[in-house]
């Protein structure tokens, strides 16, 4: 799947982050990650569970491409049996695991880490946005629930991939995320570790490399806010969307 060619239509979006999430909405449609009649599909918690079904404890293991598909599939077999009209299992898994080596596997090795994969489904699925956070720190932290530099600098790489295969890192300070990294632990007083609460709080500040991701969120809220005003050129009211 070419996500520039389903994107390409967005470019004119002036602002960058909200240009960004509406490229990515488009994207969680098109991977079935929510369904074209906002019926969300690809939840949270279904991701974790595939992933502890799949035994992908080591976030430094490589994946081969059987071993994705693999996954995904019983991603998607157990999206099916819920909402068998909207799923078509090979489409979607085609779809998403060329998605997958497009954002994390550009010098097509045939191999995928554990943890990309895992930030990537989580970064596209359903769920709170503060809980997708904790998803998300989760997965980087160590025995201690505690987060380091070197590990949230992790996390932000491969969340920062996701702009960058769309051709919107710059407007996200590009691929050094070390600057972000700074900040947040800049922001707690320079210790060595930060607890999820700090990440969260931290988060809440939308850093300019993860700031698509809120966005993200708003726009998708945005799609079915009802706002009692008339359309100047259709003249429909109430205005559902985006005004």
């Amino acid at each position: 799947m070419c996500s520039f060619s389903i994107t390409a239509d967005l470019n004119n979006v002036r602002f960058s982050a909200y240009r960004t999430a509406i490229k990515i909405r488009r994207l969680q449609k098109a991977l079935c990650c929510e369904s074209s009649y906002q019926m969300d599909l690809l939840e949270l918690n279904t991701t974790n569970e595939v992933f502890t079904q799949h035994k992908l404890n080591q976030n430094d293991q490589l994946l081969s491409v059987p071993d994705v598909i693999n996954c995904l599939t019983t991603t998607y077999d157990g999206l099916e049996q819920l909402h068998k009209d909207l799923v078509n299992v090979p489409l979607c898994v085609d779809m998403c695991l060329n998605w997958l080596l497009n954002v994390y596997d550009t010098g097509r090795t045939g191999k995928i880490r554990v943890q990309s994969l895992k930030i990537g489904l989580m970064s596209l699925s359903k769920g709170l946005l503060e809980e997708k956070y904790r998803y998300l720190f989760k997965e980087v932290a160590g025995p201690t629930e505690m987060c380091d530099q070197r590990q949230l600098g992790l996390l932000l790489h491969d969340a920062i991939q996701i702009p960058r295969q769309l051709g919107e890192v710059a407007s996200f300070g590009g691929s050094n995320i070390e600057p972000s990294v700074r900040s947040c632990f800049q922001q707690n007083n320079n210790k060595p570790e930060i607890s999820v609460k700090e990440f969260i709080d931290w988060m809440r500040l939308e850093p300019q490399s993860m700031v698509w991701l809120p966005v993200l969120h708003r726009v998708a809220a945005a799609e079915t806010a009802k706002h009692q005003a008339k359309c100047n050129i259709c003249k429909e009211c109430p205005i559902v969307g985006f005004r």
